[in-house]
């Protein structure tokens, strides 16, 4: 027998004896579980959406799922047991597109999930009564003022001195504007001589002092660039405490598509906890660069040339290339005057070419139809040199993609992640597409095209970092506060496919993530509410009472 008979062999052998353990629930090898969840309701996610009653845990990863009587006989003297009590049991939720990596700049207050303008002040309140005079009360995003049923407003430079009167607050809106008090002005040396900053507008009053918000996206950039950034150890502990927080929402993996100022001073934390097994959940990132210029995307070239992914582990690794091409070929959501031009598709094709040179994968975003077919021309044109079928490249967002799009993509073999930032822009997006916002995200053309796509959220700036939230508009079409923006939904099941399994895939990590099955990684979610059954509206109100990763309990609340 020669040694590729043996390979051969061994996989069969292999497949025989996961078939054994995890769908006739027979103990072949006799191992015993670390841990057994019975008596629940399992939703596997696989690709018969099977559910069963149990699962044993062993080390980081899945011994079996059955039966309770099956899954009962792996269990050993030292094998710790959970009564689920008919709860139910999904796989960890991974988020395609979200921007953690960028986020523990600041021990952020969030406003994500506030629905009264009341209580956002109140919470601004308590922060500055919970922390010393001086110190910094941040928000960058993830809340717009079009969430607040009870007063649809802003904040003005007197609300929040009177809040916080001791303390600079910065409370950024999206990307289009940023709320400061009297304290931040100062702390950031803005006052009645400060020149407007590229792409954005200082608003002064009738006496050429400022209001406190800073208008646009260029705004917006000035003031985060300008806010104080923590030291290493403090910069550790925001990121712990950013991971325990998605942990306690149901995320356990995501990819990062980095953002805004981000360099490698904002990978180091991850890396340091993943060095030291500390790292609770899966964090998969793409190099980012924002070339504005022709000379500046030489640079890049150079780098694309000695770029190496997949050199970390299954916590944290680089795999490839994201998400911004060429900066000045940018569409933005809450625009619709995008227009294509010649000269920055030059710098685009360069780029592309140099990516798909070096096999590496790349996540691109993109919005607006005449955006999205002007790159699928672009990669059609490459395509026909050089295949890039296989390298699992991606659009990001694809707000108003078509059927034909749709089609042309799958050819490709590239894959769509899809986003609800609607959940709180919705309304604005209504005020600028009109009725053709009512299908952006398009989830339902999506999912009937049959092309491999993933329900994420471009957290945390855009939108609320609950993937609950993202599973609830999906569904419902709905933002936040209960306002219908979407017709395009779809059905719960196809839902939880897109935010699981079909995500496994954005982060080549399918053989390990993405559905509950022996042999993969013990990364689930314990669920407070049946996501299966209960009514739609309340989706977004389902709480996980238990996060595994690896087999190991990192969030759990359990009665």
């Amino acid at each position: 027998m020669n040694s590729t008979q043996s390979v051969f062999l061994r996989k069969i052998v292999s497949l025989i004896l996961v078939c054994l353990t995890s769908i006739c629930g027979i103990s072949v090898a006799a191992e015993n579980a670390d841990t057994i969840l019975f008596n629940g309701k399992i939703v596997t996610v696989n690709d018969q959406f099977q559910v069963e009653q149990a699962i044993a845990v062993k080390g980081q990863r899945i011994l079996a799922v059955g039966k309770n009587e099956n899954i009962m006989k792996f269990k050993g003297p030292d094998t710790k047991l959970l009564d689920l009590k008919k709860k139910t049991v999904i796989p960890g939720l991974i988020d395609n597109h979200a921007h953690f990596i960028r986020a523990p700049e600041h021990d952020e207050l969030r406003l994500d999930n506030v629905l009264s303008r009341k209580d956002a002040l109140k919470l601004i309140a308590d922060r500055a009564k919970s922390i010393k005079p001086g110190e910094w009360i941040i928000t960058i995003g993830g809340w717009s003022r079009h969430q607040f049923i009870d007063d649809p407003r802003g904040f003005s430079m007197e609300d929040l001195d009177f809040v916080a009167p001791n303390n600079p607050v910065v409370m950024q809106e999206v990307y289009w504007r940023s709320f400061l008090n009297t304290r931040a002005l100062i702390e950031l040396h803005i006052d009645a001589n400060t020149p407007d900053p590229r792409g954005g507008k200082i608003l002064k009053n009738a006496n050429g002092k400022p209001t406190g918000v800073i208008e646009g996206g260029g705004g917006v950039a000035y003031i985060a660039a300008k806010l104080p950034l923590p030291d290493v150890d403090q910069w550790r502990a925001n990121t712990l405490k950013l991971v325990a927080e998605i942990n306690g929402m149901g995320i356990t993996a995501w990819y990062d598509a980095g953002g805004r100022g981000v360099d490698e001073k904002h990978y180091l934390p991850y890396q340091w906890l993943s060095e030291r097994g500390q790292l609770n959940a899966r964090a998969f990132w793409s190099t980012i660069r924002q070339p504005m210029t022709p000379q500046e995307v030489d640079v890049v070239l150079q780098e694309i040339a000695r770029q190496k992914p997949f050199q970390g582990n299954d916590y944290f690794d680089n795999i490839g290339w994201g998400e911004t091409t060429y900066a000045p070929f940018t569409t933005t959501l809450t625009r619709n005057d995008f227009k294509v031009k010649p000269e920055e598709l030059v710098e685009v094709r360069r780029i592309i070419r140099a990516i798909a040179d070096r096999g590496l994968t790349l996540n691109n975003h993109v919005e607006m139809t005449n955006a999205i077919d002007a790159l699928l021309d672009e990669y059609e044109a490459l395509n026909r040199e050089k295949p890039i079928k296989g390298y699992r490249w991606v659009f990001s967002h694809l707000d108003q993609v078509d059927e034909k799009e749709l089609r042309r993509m799958q050819n490709l073999g590239m894959y769509a992640g899809i986003h609800s930032r609607p959940l709180i822009q919705g309304a604005q997006m209504h005020e600028v597409h009109n009725d053709v916002a009512w299908d952006m995200p398009p989830f339902k053309r999506i999912q009937d095209s049959g092309i491999i796509w993933g329900l994420g959220s471009d957290a945390t700036a855009v939108t609320t970092s609950n993937p609950f939230y993202s599973l609830y508009f999906a569904v419902t079409g709905k933002m936040i506060n209960g306002e219908k923006v979407n017709r395009q939904s779809i059905t719960r099941e196809q839902a939880l496919i897109a935010h699981t399994r079909s995500n496994a895939y954005f982060i080549f990590q399918e053989d390990n993530l993405g559905t509950l099955q022996a042999g993969k990684y013990a990364d689930l979610l314990v669920l407070d509410k049946d996501y299966m059954t209960v009514p739609a509206d309340q989706i977004k109100g389902i709480k996980p009472v238990a996060t595994m990763v690896g087999g190991k309990f990192v969030f759990k609340n359990l009665n």
